[in-house]
């Protein structure tokens, strides 16, 4: 009989800033968490296209490299996997509608606050995933 492999979470992180990508990154392997990073909208819409029903985050800034912002990929986010944690981030005010759901940080956040975000949608996650192997 074999044993089921743990379950490791996986976040997409989609922020232009390299330093700031890379932050964000450490603070969530360090919290034992996968990471995809990307730079772009577009990179990351790519990412979902594959890999969407595997992640239990993404995390994007809302002024990104490319034609695409951040906002308008957490509605593309949403549609390929509803149930993905979704934060956006910006220095400034937002003035788009988010998707349901999907939260606001305004910079600068806590990288603690990042951290337990993750913790909670892992949470999450297996709670779901436990239910429905139990059913």
């Amino acid at each position: 009989m074999g044993q089921s492999k743990p379950f490791r979470a996986t976040a997409l992180i989609v922020e232009d800033d390299p330093m700031q990508r890379d932050m964000i990154c450490l603070l969530l392997e360090e919290s034992e968490v996968d990471v995809i990073e990307c730079e772009s909208a577009e990179a990351a819409e790519l990412v979902l296209e594959r890999a969407a029903g595997s992640l239990v985050l993404m995390m994007t800034d809302v002024q990104l490299a490319g034609n695409m912002d951040g906002v308008e990929l957490a509605h593309i986010a949403r549609k390929y996997n509803p149930g993905m944690g979704v934060i956006v981030t910006s220095g400034s005010p937002l003035h788009q509608e988010l998707p349901d759901g999907a939260l606001f940080w305004s910079k600068p956040w806590a990288p603690l606050d990042v951290i337990r975000e993750a913790e909670r949608m892992v949470h999450e996650r297996r709670r779901d995933d436990e239910a429905r192997s139990r059913s």
